[in-house]
């Protein structure tokens, strides 16, 4: 799954330092970028406009450290349509900022009634520069901060964009929060931990390496813009939430799901679906075929049967017709009164027509024989039928008459009967 990562612009502020020459939000022509083949390693890197950034399946979009704040709070028991509310009566007294203008933001892993960490961002901003991207035609599935609060101590320092004089500053993260110092005088110093965890993890962008490590007496790590890029994008946090929520949820959700489907991952289970969905193509093959086998050697067998029992028959187009028409002509030429000859349905009429009351009328017509019985009750025709239809005969009753036939030939009187 490729994943373009962007680097949104640091917000303008209002300060001395400040460029008179600062984009508005959303109005920068070109984003750093770096684009990943699978998440973890560097395909190409650079900085583009909106409408020639290279395609990926997934986006997310990195907001500079300095443009997040992060706040400790309990979260708040309240339902999904109210949470931002209530975010926002705890936050009020703790920011600067008129809380309405900010975008609020839960930590990936809240739960209601326990501590946990709450990011704040300038609203106006963020929708801004989603809505250029969008315009772009480029759809943002998450948006991570540069740095976020953690057990691991991370300390990095960088040159900020948008200003005069290029100062390096350190961005701090710890599991106490997350602040940016300026090196110059001793506020960094006396904000840092004492005493530094042996594990801290020190990295720096190539313009603030050499400074930093003059001010840190040790070396850092140094990370170009598409590792630093790649290493945020694997924040659990996702600062699309509440209103900027990302629209069309569902859809959202399916294509998650098969992005997350394309992931190197989940190559065993896609390897495995493509095997069984082989394996049942073979297999569905194989019966058919042996279906086809056997059906065509039950045909074979009948044309045989016919071709055994009537010699005389060249051509087998409808085996069973045939047979049935030659053993219709066997018959016949033997004198045996066939199922819908008069004899048979004479018999079986006379097996059960009550004693003591004879027909009035006699009719033979196509298998058919019909009785003129007005004197015979419904309970007396229904013991005809009882004990006539196991047998294959069908009776049926209009006008005073009963009709006797075979169940095959009789099959379309049973509708109306």
């Amino acid at each position: 799954m490729s994943l373009l990562v962007l680097q949104l612009p640091t917000r303008t502020r209002l300060h001395p330092q400040a460029r008179g020459t600062a984009h508005a939000p959303g109005t920068r022509t070109e984003l750093a970028f770096v684009l990943s083949p699978d998440g973890q390693t560097i395909q190409s890197e650079g900085s583009s406009a909106l409408s020639l950034l290279p395609k990926a399946t997934s986006v997310v979009a990195v907001l500079a450290p300095a443009d997040v704040a992060f706040h400790r709070i309990t979260c708040p028991k309240a339902p999904a349509a109210r949470l931002r509310a209530a975010l926002a009566g705890l936050l009020e007294e703790q920011v600067l900022d008129e809380v309405d203008q900010l975008h609020l933001c839960l930590a990936p892993d809240a739960r209601p009634g326990e501590e946990t960490w709450v990011a704040a961002l300038d609203r106006a901003s963020l929708s801004a520069e989603l809505a250029a991207l969008e315009a772009a035609g480029l759809v943002v599935d998450r948006v991570v901060p540069g740095l976020w609060p953690d057990t691991q101590a991370h300390g990095h320092f960088h040159v900020p964009a948008d200003e005069d004089k290029p100062r390096t500053v350190l961005t701090w993260a710890d599991a106490q929060g997350v602040g940016t110092w300026p090196l110059q005088g001793s506020l960094a110093r006396g904000l840092l931990p004492e005493p530094l965890a042996d594990n801290t993890l020190w990295t720096a962008d190539p313009a603030a390496a050499a400074p930093a490590e003059r001010w840190l007496g040790q070396p850092v790590q140094v990370l170009g813009a598409g590792a630093r890029l790649l290493a945020s994008a694997q924040s659990g946090w996702n600062l699309r939430q509440f209103e900027l929520a990302a629209r069309h949820r569902g859809l959202a959700l399916l294509r998650d799901a098969g992005k997350q489907f394309l992931t190197p991952a989940w190559r065993p289970v896609r390897l495995g679906l493509i095997g069984l969905v082989l394996a049942h193509l073979v297999g569905l093959n194989a019966w058919a075929w042996m279906q086809r086998s056997e059906l065509q050697s039950r045909r074979t067998a009948i044309a045989n049967l016919l071709r055994t029992t009537h010699p005389q028959v060249r051509a087998v187009l409808d085996a069973p017709l045939q047979m049935a028409r030659e053993n219709e002509q066997l018959r016949a030429s033997a004198g045996r009164p066939g199922d819908t000859d008069l004899e048979p349905l004479l018999q079986a009429a006379a097996s059960v027509w009550p004693e003591g009351q004879a027909p009035q009328v006699l009719r033979y017509e196509n298998g058919r024989l019909s009785l003129g019985a007005p004197g015979i009750g419904t309970a007396e025709v229904a013991q005809m039928r009882a004990t006539l239809e196991p047998a294959g005969w069908f009776v049926e009753t209009t006008d005073q008459q009963i009709t006797l036939s075979r169940a095959a030939a009789g099959a379309g009187a049973g509708v109306a009967r």
